[in-house]
């Protein structure tokens, strides 16, 4: 599966190097709000702050004062031993908000991750039709369903955009959110996605979060397409036509969900969150293995 991580978009400013804290020293004011269960479970972790460079110097975190970073090692443990989900390599990390506690239900995580899948042109990013690709996409997830139903999955639904999909020509960004049902429960589920295109591949980021965080998750928008830069030699602005490979898709196929998917289809699996009962949109072919939610049940 690729999974090789990292997230979002052009400019890194600050110099300071990243440094691990603990989590009482960083936010004494949240952590105090925290059960001795929850700070038990988080004293493993190093919060990382400062400027970290992820993968293999492909790109540069400013977090700022704003974020805090968890490396792949303790992405991984969050993941599976503090939020209940099944096995993770822990991708290139996550970023969280520093107002926040990862064992908060307001919370919000970023999952960062790179698709290598080549130089993704982006001519026709300002001439897609996203109302034609919700229509395909909303027509693959329901003939999905029968197959996922057979399997004991869950039915879903696209609802529709919980965020329009949007392009920034100048950062090379474009981002995306879906509303999402499962089988039939009232409580939507919201996925919200970003793409920054660089020589190679693309920079991947997905929030995990509820759709009642939709707002927060906007709010900081802004500051995570900033807060990310492909270090030198990985921007789209080094793609040697000689060298490199060009992807098979452009904007509107990143948008459509045909490089993570394979196939075309819209597949979702339900993450049993112990805090946040979230769900994350997962490749068909991974959804197997998850730990979803029988039709019989």
């Amino acid at each position: 599966m690729l999974r090789t991580l990292l997230i979002a978009a052009v400019t890194a400013v600050s110099t300071a190097p990243a440094f691990a804290i603990s989590f009482k020293d960083a936010y004494p004011s949240i952590a105090d709000q925290l059960t001795e269960e929850d700070s038990a479970l988080v004293a493993p972790l190093d919060f990382k702050t400062g400027e970290v460079v992820i993968g293999r110097d492909l790109a540069t975190l400013s977090l700022g004062e704003k974020f805090y970073y968890l490396d792949p090692s303790d992405t991984s443990y969050l993941l599976e031993k503090m939020w209940g989900n099944p096995p993770s390599d822990g991708g290139l990390g996550m970023v969280f908000p520093v107002e926040i506690s990862p064992m908060e239900r307001g919370s919000w995580g970023m999952e960062i991750w790179f698709e290598d899948i080549g130089y993704v042109d982006d001519k026709d990013a300002l001439e897609q039709d996203y109302d034609a690709i919700l229509e395909d996409l909303q027509e693959e997830t329901r003939q999905a369903n029968a197959w996922r139903l057979e399997n004991g999955y869950e039915s879903i639904r696209l609802v529709g955009w919980a965020e329009d999909p949007s392009y920034d020509p100048e950062a090379r960004v474009v981002y995306w959110a879906q509303e999402l049902e499962f089988g039939g429960s009232p409580d939507h589920t919201l996925n919200f996605n970003m793409r920054v295109l660089g020589r190679k591949g693309v920079l991947v980021q997905n929030f995990i979060a509820g759709m009642d965080a939709l707002p927060t998750v906007k709010a900081a928008l802004p500051s995570v397409i900033e807060m990310t830069s492909f270090n030198e030699g990985q921007r789209y602005a080094d793609f040697d036509p000689s060298l490199d490979t060009v992807a098979a898709v452009g904007v509107g196929g990143l948008v459509a969900g045909k490089v993570l998917t394979k196939t075309g289809l819209l597949a979702a699996g339900l993450l049993l969150l112990k805090k946040f009962w979230f769900v994350l949109l997962l490749p068909l072919f991974w959804l197997k293995n998850l730990l979803t939610r029988k039709a019989s049940d």
